[in-house]
C-alpha cells in the first residue's frame, strides 16, 4: 500500500515536470533572438592636409612706420568710423632685406572726432590703422596708432595718438577780453558822436554785447590733418608676415609728396 502511494506521487511529479518543460520550450523561439549586426562600412581615410611651412617674419611691436596721408581729415566734418588712407614713405627692413616696401598702402578709421567749443575746448582727433596692403596685393591686419604728425599747423599729439587743435581756455579768455575792449572803444566813439556822453555809454554797452555775442557763437580752430601730412605710426602688437608673400627684391616705388596747403 505504501509503495503504491509512493509510485503515485512520483508519477504525478513527473507529469507536472513534463508539462512545465513543454510550456517553457514553447515560449522560447527557435533560432537567434536578434538580427545579426550589419557589416561595418569601411571608413575612407581622410586625404592628408598639405603641410604648412610656418615660415613667418615677425615685425615687433613698437616698430615705427613713416606714412603720408592720402585724404584730408578735419574735425569740421569727420565722424567716428570714417576711413583714412595712407601709404608708406620709408621702407621697413629686417636682416638687411626690405620686408615692407615704400608705397605700401594702409587703411584706418577715425575713432574719435570732437569739434572745439565756442568758449573753451579744443578740436580732437583720434585714429587707428587697421590694414596693411603690399604692392603685390598681400593684405594683413595691422594694429597701429599715430605717434606724431606734421600737419603744417599748430596741432599737437599726445602719447596715445590723440591730436588736438590749438586753442582752449587759456587763449580764448584773452581773446574775448581784447575783442570786447576793442568793440567797447568803437561803440563809445560812435555813441559819443551821435549822442554825447549818454550816447557814449550806450554805445559802449552795445559794442561790448555785440563782441561777446559774436565770440560766443564762434568756435575755436578745428583739428586738421590735410592731405599730404606726414605721420609717424607705431605698431601696438607684433605683426606676422608670410615669407612666401614678401618680395625682397621689390624696394617699392616712392611717389611725389603732394605739398600741404598753406595754413
Amino acid at each position: 500500500m505504501k509503495a503504491a502511494r509512493t509510485f503515485q506521487v512520483l508519477t504525478t511529479l513527473s507529469i507536472l515536470a513534463l508539462s512545465f518543460g513543454s510550456r517553457t520550450f514553447a515560449q522560447v523561439p527557435d533560432g537567434p533572438q536578434t538580427d545579426p549586426a550589419p557589416p561595418a562600412t569601411p571608413v575612407k581615410p581622410l586625404a592628408p592636409r598639405p603641410a604648412s611651412n610656418g615660415d613667418t617674419i615677425i615685425v615687433p611691436s613698437g616698430t615705427r612706420f613713416s606714412v603720408i596721408l592720402e585724404n584730408g581729415v578735419s574735425t569740421r566734418g569727420a565722424k567716428p568710423g570714417d576711413s583714412v588712407y595712407m601709404r608708406t614713405s620709408f621702407p621697413i627692413t629686417q636682416d638687411n632685406r626690405v620686408i615692407v616696401p615704400v608705397g605700401s598702402y594702409i587703411r584706418g578709421e577715425i575713432l574719435e572726432s570732437k569739434r572745439p567749443g565756442r568758449v573753451k575746448g579744443k578740436g580732437e582727433l583720434r585714429l587707428k590703422l587697421n590694414t596693411l596692403i603690399f604692392p603685390n596685393g598681400y593684405t594683413v591686419d595691422l594694429n597701429a596708432a599715430p605717434r606724431s604728425a606734421d600737419t603744417g599747423g599748430k596741432e599737437t599729439m599726445d602719447s596715445e595718438g590723440k591730436m588736438s587743435s590749438p586753442g582752449g581756455k587759456g587763449t580764448d579768455v584773452p581773446t574775448v577780453i581784447r575783442t570786447t575792449a576793442e568793440s567797447v572803444g568803437v561803440g563809445t566813439v560812435v555813441g559819443a558822436i551821435s549822442g554825447g556822453a549818454k550816447g557814449a555809454g550806450i554805445g559802449a554797452g552795445i559794442g561790448g554785447a555785440v563782441a561777446l555775442a559774436a565770440f560766443m557763437l564762434t568756435r575755436g580752430p578745428d583739428a586738421q590733418l590735410p592731405r599730404g601730412s606726414t605721420l609717424d605710426i607705431e605698431l601696438e602688437h607684433d605683426l606676422a608676415l608670410d615669407k612666401s608673400q614678401i618680395q625682397y627684391q621689390n624696394l617699392g616705388q616712392p611717389e611725389p609728396i603732394n605739398p600741404m596747403p598753406v595754413r
